[in-house]
């Protein structure tokens, strides 16, 4: 501090006298003295008189010298008291003068400072605001992609459920396959199968056109054996009828006995080429019941229902129902010759029939259940 007064005492030193001249000094308890060149001369004057001439002022009475030196004394020291204080305050003055202008230095650097900080903090308050605007953006596109990420996740799922529906067709597709690879191993046997039935079926057209002939020519046949017996039967009419007119005739010329036993011999001629009597001469006989006995038997062209043969031709079997049978039949009918027309009888003939009726029957069920096997196998094999 006293380094300070003293630096302040030489600076006091070396300011212009206008800078340097102190105030008017103080005195104690009073007001500001002037000093000698500011004071009144007359008043000066008037004092040294005794008293001062003032108009219209009460004179006051002259002081002694010893307390105008004295309070002059007192003034003085107050004065150099007051100018001591001047040099301090003065000093201190310029102390905080420089004080204030270090700290206005300071101030401006500090200001400087500031402003650099203020700009650095700019920067960074732009920096961390282009940052902030950054971390938004991708805050945004983080929530973009987080909608998307919802529905990918959505897609996934769904792709998961078509690749189990896709998996469970493979699967399907898988056991089809192995079940149409089975199956396909098994195809020759089963055209081996189909080439059988093939040959089957062409086998049985086969027997079916050779019945059909058969049946066409024991049709033909029959027909003619149809014809020959109702030939037969009108002869043996006509010679029933010829038997009881002989019979009529002898028992009218029974009287003449030799001419009887001639007749009679006559008749009875037992010529080898003749064959004798086939037809012996029976007393009580009727020939009414004898020639309804004949046509019962074997019935006529014109009288439908009186015998079994014309029952057999209206049976109306169809020509492609003959089976085999009928004719390996053929062959066992007893006393049917074909190229005479004569011999046998009426029940080993309706025995034929009945028996070629029935094996015709038999002969068209199996061919019409053998006919749906195989029309069913080419429809599955064309499916």
């Amino acid at each position: 501090m006293s380094g300070r007064n003293l630096q302040a005492s030489r600076d006091m030193k070396a300011l212009p006298p206008s800078l340097h001249s102190p105030p008017p000094p103080f005195g104690r308890g009073m007001g500001p003295i002037a000093p000698s060149h500011y004071q009144h001369p007359p008043f000066i004057d008037g004092m040294r008189d005794g008293l001062p001439r003032l108009a219209g002022v009460r004179v006051l009475r002259p002081l002694p010298p010893p307390m105008i030196e004295e309070r002059i004394a007192s003034q003085h020291h107050e004065i150099q008291g007051l100018l001591l204080d001047n040099q301090r305050l003065a000093a201190t003055h310029v102390a905080l003068k420089q004080e204030v202008s270090a700290a206005q230095h300071e101030l401006t650097r500090f200001s400087h400072a500031a402003g650099a900080l203020q700009a650095e903090n700019d920067i960074e308050l732009r920096k961390a605001y282009d940052k902030l605007m950054k971390m938004e953006a991708e805050l945004r596109e983080v929530e973009a992609m987080k909608a998307e990420l919802i529905q990918v996740r959505g897609d996934v799922q769904k792709l998961n459920a078509v690749r189990q529906d896709l998996t469970a067709q493979v699967q399907m597709m898988t056991q089809d396959l192995a079940r149409a690879s089975a199956e396909l191993q098994q195809a020759p046997a089963m055209k081996a199968e189909i080439e059988a039935l093939k040959q089957e079926v062409q086998r049985a057209r086969a027997a079916i056109e050779f019945e059909k002939k058969g049946y066409a020519e024991n049709y033909e046949q029959g027909q003619v054996i149809e014809k020959n017996l109702i030939l037969m039967a009108r002869e043996v009419e006509m010679l029933r009828a010829e038997v009881a007119n002989s019979e009529k005739r002898g028992r009218a010329a029974a009287p003449a006995g030799n001419r009887a036993a001639a007749y009679g011999g006559n008749y009875g001629n037992p010529d080898p080429s003749y064959g004798g009597n086939a037809y012996p001469s029976g007393y009580g006989i009727n020939p009414g019941s004898g020639a309804a006995e004949v046509a019962s038997q074997y019935g006529t062209a014109s009288g439908p229902g009186h015998g079994p043969w014309v029952s057999v031709h209206k049976m109306h079997i169809h020509p492609f129902d003959i089976p085999r049978e009928v004719v390996e039949m053929e062959s066992s009918v007893p006393g049917v010759d074909a190229a005479s027309g004569s011999g046998g009888t009426s029940s080993s003939t309706l025995s034929f029939v009945l028996k070629a009726k029935t094996a015709l029957h038999s002969a068209a069920v199996r061919a019409e259940k053998v006919l749906t096997d195989i029309k069913a196998d080419l429809k599955s094999e064309r499916v």
